[in-house]
């Protein structure tokens, strides 16, 4: 059994940072790519960045290119998502997630359909 736990999010004034983490437990992590998704009450969860499992290849949504970065620590089973520059369109409830199969590449993750997800930590970001 997959399990995802997310921390990282409170409450912060546009143009802060945040640093989000999600531990994933129930098997090894290290050779699946891994991603971060957000959602808004009302909203379709939408994509926000993905990881290669070397961590050698990234992806972002237009949205927050230049201001996240995501890695991840496979040691620890662990991937960061490093929020700098605050919008207040970035408050959401954000997700981490991993495909079933070491096989999906980071390039897909966007679109991979997901059985599981964890509980999420919820960004505020004040104007």
């Amino acid at each position: 059994q997959v399990q995802l736990v997310e921390s990282g999010g409170e409450l912060v004034q546009a143009g802060g940072s945040l640093r989000l983490s999600c531990a994933a437990s129930g098997r090894t992590f290290t050779r699946y790519a891994m991603g971060w998704f957000r959602q808004v009450p009302g909203k379709e969860r939408e994509f926000v960045a993905a990881i290669s499992w070397t961590g050698g290849s990234t992806y972002y949504a237009d949205s927050v290119k230049g201001r996240f970065t995501i890695s991840r620590d496979n040691a620890k089973n662990t991937v960061y998502l490093q929020m700098n520059s605050l919008k207040p369109e970035d408050t959401a409830v954000y997700y981490c997630n991993v495909p079933k199969s070491a096989r999906v590449p980071a390039s897909d993750l966007a679109n991979y359909e997901y059985d599981y997800w964890g509980q999420g930590t919820q960004v505020t970001v004040s104007s």
